[in-house]
């Protein structure tokens, strides 16, 4: 059986399995979806209702069926049925990940894996997230991990063969990111005429850096004009972060979820990515293609994934990153030189097309009747 459907043989059947997930690894299935499909493979994505209305899998020619987040019984069930003829599943994040390894619980369905970013808990969740890891990675057929930390990762916590993946920022995506869009409009929607503008983005939550990123507000009251700090998204943290802004005074607005974060880019003076929460960073790989200056922590997954082209800052140090933006907006020259290394850097990316040949190599790897020797 082939990817590619030669003549005289049945299309590849994939399943791909996505527990709802953040932004990025959604748009990565839905790119993939649609590259595995204009190649001839038949693509099911289970993921809740709302995913495939946010991202469009049914739109990319997969068919969708609708499998909640939890881990329950009936979810589980609904995941096994979705698999029941499928030739091969592959799942995206640690959760959907575990639920896959139920529902394929006595088959012998190749399972491949990706981890798009590291799990995070604290406590007693914190172990559970170590055993759901441990059992994922020695289920998998393959497991693919967007950074090499993740790769590394993957092959202490047992896993028989962990790969870098090859991960694309999705064309979607890219064309938001347009430095050419109309920024003087969404700078006077967001109050931003005549201020500096700079832009965050991400879920509001313990492992994304708001709160460095307030303490770090405190020190650009000073300047003149004062900057305004947008951040776009959505979470468990806001009311908190939105009682320091007041509280404090800090130039700060939390505009909450947004589709428009590549217009958002387009319009900045700088984008900062202050913490740690995704390995590999859409508004990062967008800051970049929109030839917008990034401030971002110097974790491996992130160094790797801009090189130079970013001004890296210690993790959570608010006076480092209150001094490299302070910095860069008193240099222009500097600014642009991260421009252009930005788009140098940008082109050295995996493309959509790279992604889905590696993707599809792996798939062929493990359907495909091996030769006798």
């Amino acid at each position: 059986m082939s990817s590619h459907s030669p003549h005289g043989q049945s299309p590849l059947r994939t399943v791909q399995v996505l527990g709802g997930g953040n932004a990025g690894s959604s748009a990565h299935v839905r790119s993939l979806a649609a590259g595995l499909v204009a190649r001839g493979v038949r693509v099911t994505v289970c993921a809740p209702a709302e995913a495939d209305q946010a991202h469009g899998f049914t739109d990319a020619g997969a068919a969708h069926v609708h499998v909640p987040r939890s881990s329950d019984p009936g979810a589980v069930a609904a995941l096994r049925a979705a698999c029941a003829d499928a030739d091969l599943v592959h799942a995206h994040g640690l959760h959907a990940s575990f639920r896959a390894v139920l529902a394929l619980s006595g088959r012998r369905t190749p399972l491949v894996v990706t981890w798009h970013s590291r799990a995070r808990a604290e406590g007693a969740r914190a172990h559970l997230l170590r055993l759901l890891e441990r059992r994922v990675a020695k289920a998998a057929a393959v497991v693919l991990g967007t950074t090499s930390d993740l790769v590394d990762r993957a092959r202490r916590t047992g896993a028989r063969d962990a790969r870098l993946a090859a991960v694309a920022l999705a064309a979607s995506r890219r064309e938001r990111a347009d430095p050419e869009l109309p920024g003087p409009k969404v700078r006077a929607e967001l109050g931003a005429t005549g201020r500096p503008l700079l832009v965050a983005a991400g879920p509001l939550d313990r492992h994304r850096g708001h709160d460095v990123l307030l303490d770090a507000a405190r020190a650009w009251r000073r300047l003149d004009p004062l900057p305004l700090v947008v951040v776009a998204g959505a979470g468990p943290l806001r009311s908190e972060l939105q009682g320091r802004i007041d509280a404090e005074e800090l130039p700060v607005r939390l505009i909450g979820h947004r589709d428009d974060v590549g217009e958002l880019l387009a319009a900045a003076d700088l984008a900062l990515l202050p913490g740690d929460g995704e390995s590999r960073s859409a508004l990062a790989q967008e800051a970049l293609h929109a030839r917008v200056p990034l401030v971002a922590v110097a974790t491996g997954g992130v160094r790797a994934l801009v090189g130079d082209a970013a001004e890296l800052v210690p993790h959570g140090d608010a006076d480092a990153l209150a001094a490299a933006v302070v910095r860069l907006l008193a240099d222009p020259d500097h600014c642009e030189r991260l421009r252009r290394l930005g788009a140098l850097q940008a082109a050295t990316w995996p493309t959509e097309d790279e992604t889905v040949a590696q993707i599809l190599s792996v798939y062929d790897e493990l359907t495909q009747p091996q030769p006798m020797i």
